[in-house]
């Protein structure tokens, strides 16, 4: 059984990697991250394929973000989350979001061990709206 989850406490966090953060404005990812950064998150991209996203630097990965990172907000497959899952317990993170549709069970586990608050298979957007209204 999955803990509660305080969602206020989650989007009063302001500092919001989007891992697999994409340039394309139809993508999930970018959209997102856009969203958030429109309303005063400070939004970091990671993506190794490119160096700015949104008018921000874009970073390879978790791990050369010079800052630290309150959450992470992964769009990536399931298969390929387990490194950033590991990722985000060394780099500190407070919580970890696995988008829709992703989910790794025994990566969520460890996050939750190490003390990260874990949401998956959810949308971020979708759960500000219901939570905050805006």
């Amino acid at each position: 059984m999955e803990p509660l989850i305080d969602f206020d406490a989650v989007f009063a966090l302001r500092t919001v990697a989007v891992v697999g953060c994409s340039p394309k404005p139809e993508r999930p990812s970018h959209f997102v991250a856009a969203f958030l950064k429109e309303h005063a998150y400070r939004v970091i991209p990671v993506n190794p394929g490119h160096r700015m996203i949104l008018g921000e630097n874009c970073f390879p990965s978790l791990a050369s973000i010079p800052e630290p990172v309150d959450v992470v907000d992964v769009f990536r497959r399931s298969e390929e989350v387990l490194p950033i899952i590991q990722e985000a317990i060394r780099v500190k993170a407070k919580v970890l979001w696995l988008q829709d549709g992703i989910k790794h069970p025994e990566g969520e586990e460890s996050a939750r061990r190490a003390g990260l608050i874990v949401v998956s298979d959810d949308c971020l957007l979708r759960r500000y709206y219901q939570l905050l209204g805006r």
